[in-house]
């Protein structure tokens, strides 16, 4: 990502609709997740570590991110156990964890298939991985571009990516469904724009906006599925 975009995350993930919303989303995947009691987790592709600071309450956590200004603001989160590296080449043993989490991470990377690769190789056998990633290529905006993103998916690409590097699905669905229309007008519109996606929320509407993906969350953790959405989210086995 451009650098300053970490500084605009760090500011904003304790409070910005979006993140709350997929925090929700991700305790839900990970409530239909089998973990072994105080599972040892990788946060990969952890960014400035908000996500960290959520997986301590399951297990012991570590986290890497290719950025250096990434893990200086996790360093400053107080999260010692983050080191710089990137996704393709970890500094981890064979089957050193019990779940890694890629969330928002393969879009970035021009050989998806070789990090998941990678994350199979660094993860126990019996262990798992959750992935979000964004969905549809269609829905391409500034805000992809600014993030360096090399691809959009459909759950079906998704899935072919992960089982082709070994990974067996066991959860998959879209979500950020209820606000795929909005989303979806908002980004033709402004296609021609240079803006982010964290600047389109007035603060008044922060609180309405991110009960939709609450919502989807709750449905999630009793076995749903959603159709169709502005991102997948999956939760894979290793065999």
């Amino acid at each position: 990502m451009e650098e300053h975009v970490y500084r605009q995350l760090y500011e904003l993930e304790d409070t910005h609709w979006w993140f709350r919303g997929r925090r929700a989303v991700i305790h839900a995947l990970l409530a239909r997740t089998p973990l072994s009691d105080r599972p040892r987790i990788l946060d990969a592709g952890c960014g400035t570590g908000r996500n960290i600071t959520e997986y301590a309450q399951f297990g012991e956590t570590a986290g890497v991110d290719p950025s250096p200004d990434a893990v200086a603001f996790c360093h400053a989160r107080g999260l010692a156990q983050v080191t710089q590296s990137g996704v393709e080449e970890l500094p981890f043993d064979d089957g050193a964890f019990d779940l890694i989490t890629a969330t928002d991470v393969l879009e970035h990377i021009p050989d998806d298939g070789g990090a998941a690769r990678e994350l199979r190789r660094v993860t126990r056998p019996g262990g798992h991985l959750l992935v979000t990633v964004p969905a549809y290529q269609w829905l391409w905006s500034q805000h992809d571009d600014s993030h360096h993103h090399q691809r959009r998916y459909t759950l079906p690409r998704l899935r072919a990516v992960l089982t082709a590097a070994g990974w067996r699905p066991i959860v998959q669905t879209y979500f950020n469904s209820i606000l795929l229309a909005p989303i979806a007008a908002v980004r033709l519109v402004s296609s021609d724009k240079p803006r982010s996606d964290y600047d389109l929320a007035p603060k008044p509407l922060n609180e309405a906006l991110v009960l939709p993906m609450r919502g989807e969350a709750a449905l999630i953790a009793r076995g749903g599925r959603l159709p169709a959405g502005v991102s997948v989210g999956m939760v894979c086995s290793a065999p």
